[in-house]
């Protein structure tokens, strides 16, 4: 279930403001629980991210996904997630538009250099919530990583951490891979 933002009614304030969000001409933004938020990336939080990404590329390309950081719409609520990485079948990621986080493999988001728990908690709960299968959470103020899986309209049931920065991630099937995090 793809959403595509390409008109909007007057009348559907969500749609509204998840078009006007998809035209913004300045840097990318995202929309946390109606709250519009800039995307702005550290050198630190963009590190952690490719080293991520460095990794699971390999793995990724030999399941048919594509590995970046694209934009995810959750229908029936005033948010529009730019996540740090996330994984998606290529097939999907052809067309244009928005996916729903049920449409990935992995998400993983980065912590910003202040720590205002929009990914520990706002976006764990929403990537769970529209069924997310696996979530890397990388806190940087923490200097820590947790994996969540098994996800529920409540949250997810299955919490891998924290484990400390230098500690091997497994991350499940369908990648079975040992993600180093000591470059986080």
């Amino acid at each position: 279930m793809s959403a595509r933002a390409s008109t909007y009614s007057v009348d559907d304030p969500e749609k509204a403001l998840k078009y006007a969000i998809q035209h913004v001409q300045a840097d990318r933004v995202q929309i946390v629980e109606g709250v519009i938020t800039r995307m702005s990336r550290s050198w630190s939080r963009e590190g952690a991210a490719t080293e991520i990404r460095r990794q699971i590329e390999p793995v990724a390309e030999t399941l048919g996904c594509l590995v970046g950081a694209g934009d995810l719409d959750l229908p029936g609520t005033p948010n529009w997630y730019i996540p740090d990485v996330a994984v998606v079948p290529k097939h999907l990621a052809d067309d244009a538009g928005a996916l729903v986080p049920d449409q990935t493999l992995f998400i993983a988001e980065v912590t910003s250099d202040f720590h205002d728990n929009t990914d520990g908690v706002v976006k764990r709960r929403r990537y769970a919530e529209y069924g997310a299968p696996l979530y890397l959470l990388v806190d940087r103020q923490e200097r820590s990583c947790t994996l969540f899986s098994k996800p529920t309209e409540l949250g997810y049931t299955r919490a891998d951490g924290p484990h400390p920065f230098g500690t091997p991630i497994h991350l499940p099937a369908p990648f079975d891979l040992e993600l180093d995090t000591s470059e986080f």
